[in-house]
């Protein structure tokens, strides 16, 4: 049965699994039947969470050091501390940030998260409709594309499978920011543990959103026309971690970067 507001409690959905690995309570019993069926097959991957919500936080934080004051990041799950907007605010009270999701979940608990925020909201789209994104009133209203803008992608493409293209996707992105934006990216990967990786996409197969793992040659090439921000991509650890991680990077096999446009 499905739920009100178009939400299906039925189906395990990638947003309310990935809120069970970092402990939140927006899932229902089939979203973490389903979390619990990737850990048997990988335990680490509730550690890829948590360190792929450190790498947004670092990435944000340094991208708002350098100025950029607009957000859009698509993908972005449902909230938990230390969102985008929070750590973009720390630097610049007037920082503009879009959320995007198309998990009708998200949409009703960021809206009510986000009500006092005038700069800041959330719409529900789907990446894969890109028009549907950056022609959005809301976008347009909130984002100047004439003014970098740091279009944020984090553990979201590899829910994209080869046929729909996500290169051209990005690329129709891309095309519509300003010099001096950003991307930020990150995207599992079969290279470190392919065993552990292959298991947990294979327990995907059975949700809303089945995952395809990428090598580290495909996740570098997203950022084509971009320069890398050293590290360059890497595994999300080891991006500009704020002290020594006593952690082994590849045992979360989550690659992370961050590009400018020249």
């Amino acid at each position: 049965m499905s739920d009100i507001d178009g939400i299906d409690s039925t189906v395990a959905t990638a947003a309310r699994m990935y809120d069970y690995y970092l402990g939140g309570k927006d899932h229902f019993p089939v979203d973490r039947e389903a979390a619990e069926a990737v850990l048997r097959a990988a335990p680490e991957v509730r550690l890829l969470a948590v360190e792929n919500r450190r790498f947004v936080q670092r990435a944000v934080r340094y991208l708002a050091e350098q100025g950029v004051r607009q957000f859009l990041d698509i993908g972005a799950g449902l909230p938990t501390q230390g969102n985008v907007h929070e750590i973009a605010h720390e630097e610049n009270l007037d920082a503009h940030v879009v959320y995007v999701d198309n998990d009708p979940i998200v949409l009703s608990h960021a809206r009510a998260l986000l009500a006092e925020h005038g700069t800041t909201a959330v719409i529900q789209a789907d990446l894969r409709d890109p028009a549907s994104i950056l022609d959005n009133r809301q976008v347009r209203e909130l984002l100047d594309f004439d003014q970098p803008i740091a279009l944020m992608f984090c553990a979201i493409l590899h829910f994209v499978p080869d046929a729909d293209r996500p290169g051209d996707l990005i690329e129709a992105y891309k095309r519509l920011l300003a010099p001096g934006s950003h991307l930020v990216l990150s995207h599992v990967t079969g290279d470190s543990r392919p065993q552990q990786s292959q298991g947990a996409a294979d327990a995907y197969k059975n949700t809303k959103n089945p995952a395809t793992l990428r090598s580290k040659e495909t996740v570098t090439g997203f950022f084509d026309g971009f320069e890398l921000v050293e590290p360059g991509v890497t595994y999300v650890p080891a991006w500009r971690p704020d002290e020594p991680s006593a952690v082994d990077p590849t045992l979360a096999w989550m690659l992370g970067g961050v590009g400018r446009r020249r």
